[in-house]
C-alpha cells in the first residue's frame, strides 16, 4: 500500500476517535512530515480530518468514501481478500473478469465508487452513480457440479440480504433468480458470469457482479426506472453506516455463503426470501413472452412454473416479470 492508504487505514480502523501522528509515524515507521503530507491528500480527496496539537487526527464518522482501505479497516480478519479499488472504472465485471483470465486468486475483489458503462443482465445498462451507490465484482472459484452452477447467484443474493440486514431494519427479499428488493422496489442487481477456459472449454471461475442503490442519488432515479427503483436508505442514513461497512459485510456473507453453497440450507434461505413463490409471472425469453404460476424453486436454483396452457416449466435463464395485479401474495 502506499503511505496515503496506510494511514487512511489506521484513521479508518479509529474512525470517529483520535489518533496522534506520532502514533501513526511509529507504527507505520515514517516521519511525521510523511504522516502530515498524507493526511493532507487525503483532506484534497474529500475526507473529513480534524485535527488537534494536543490529541492528534480524526476521521469523521460520518465519512462514506470508499476505499480498498476503508473496506479492509472493517473487513473480518479470517478473511484475506486482494481488494482493487478505482474511484472510476468502465465496469467492475469486465475488469474482474480480466483478473481472472491473469489468474487472480478465488475471492478477489474489484470495487468502484462509479461505473461509467454498468452493466445489468440480457444486455442491459446499469445505473452507477458516484454518489450514492456501491460497485463491486468478486471472482469465485469453487469446484461445484454444474447443476448447481445456478445456485452461485442464488447463494449470493442470500448473501447480499443478510449483509443490508445488518444495517437496515427492512427486510430484503429476492426476485428470480438476481434482483433485490425492499418494500417492493428493487434496491440491488446481480450479475454472474463464467469464464471458461479456452482449452477445457468447462468454466473456471465466475464473476459476480454486485450494485447496490445504498442511497438515493442527487436529482433522483432516472425517469425510466424510478417507479421500480429505492434504495437500502430510501431517506434517512443510520449514523455510523458508510459503503465501506456495506462493502466488507457483502463481501463476508457471501463468501461464506458460496463455501457452503452445497448444503440445502442455502436454497431454503432463497425460497424464504422469494417474491415470486405461488405468484403469477410474465416470463420473457428471447422474443417469447408467456404467463404462468410460480410453483417452486428447485434445489439447483431453477425456477418451475405452470403455464396459462398447463405445462410445467424449469426455466434456468430468462427474466421474469410479475404482473402488477399481483403485487401481493394471494391469500
Amino acid at each position: 500500500m502506499t503511505t496515503q492508504q496506510q494511514v487512511l487505514h489506521i484513521l479508518e480502523t479509529h474512525r470517529g476517535m483520535f489518533i496522534s501522528g506520532e502514533h501513526i509515524a511509529q507504527q507505520l515507521r515514517l516521519s511525521r512530515a510523511a504522516v502530515w503530507r498524507a493526511i493532507e491528500e487525503l483532506r484534497h480527496r474529500g475526507y473529513e480530518i480534524t485535527s488537534s496539537t494536543k490529541v492528534g487526527y480524526c476521521l469523521a464518522a460520518s465519512s462514506d468514501i470508499l476505499s480498498a482501505a476503508g473496506v479492509s479497516s472493517v473487513l473480518s480478519p479470517d478473511i484475506p481478500v486482494d481488494i482493487h479499488y478505482y474511484d472510476q472504472i468502465d465496469s467492475t465485471n469486465r475488469e474482474a473478469k480480466r483478473l481472472a483470465t491473469e489468474g487472480a486468486a478465488h475471492g478477489t475483489i474489484v470495487i468502484a465508487g462509479e461505473q461509467t458503462s454498468g452493466r445489468g443482465r440480457l444486455g442491459r445498462s446499469f445505473f452507477s452513480p458516484g454518489d450514492s451507490g456501491l460497485y463491486l465484482s468478486m471472482i469465485i472459484r469453487r469446484d461445484v457440479a454444474s447443476t448447481l452452477a445456478l445456485r452461485i447467484t442464488s447463494a449470493v443474493a442470500v448473501g447480499v440480504c443478510q449483509a443490508i440486514e445488518r444495517f437496515s431494519e427492512r427486510k430484503a427479499a429476492i426476485k428470480w433468480v438476481n434482483d433485490i428488493y425492499m418494500d417492493g422496489k428493487k434496491v440491488c442487481g446481480i450479475l454472474t458470469e463464467g469464464i471458461s477456459g479456452f482449452e477445457s472449454g468447462k468454466i473456471e471461475s465466475v464473476v459476480v457482479g454486485i450494485g447496490v442503490n445504498c442511497t438515493v442519488p442527487v436529482g433522483g432515479f432516472p425517469p425510466e426506472i424510478a417507479s421500480i427503483a429505492s434504495a437500502v436508505f430510501p431517506q434517512t442514513v443510520p449514523a455510523g453506516f458508510s459503503r465501506n461497512h456495506l462493502c466488507a459485510a457483502i463481501i463476508e456473507e457471501v463468501l461464506g455463503m458460496i463455501e457452503n453453497i452445497e448444503e440445502p440450507d442455502v436454497m431454503q434461505c432463497y425460497r424464504d426470501r422469494s417474491i415470486v413463490l405461488g405468484r403469477r409471472v410474465q416470463i420473457i425469453q428471447g422474443d417469447r413472452s408467456h404467463k404462468g404460476e410460480v410453483l417452486e424453486i428447485s434445489d439447483d436454483g431453477s425456477l418451475m412454473v405452470r403455464t396459462d396452457d398447463g405445462v410445467v416449466e424449469k426455466l434456468n435463464s430468462g427474466e421474469i416479470t410479475l404482473r402488477p395485479v399481483f403485487l401481493h401474495r394471494r391469500g
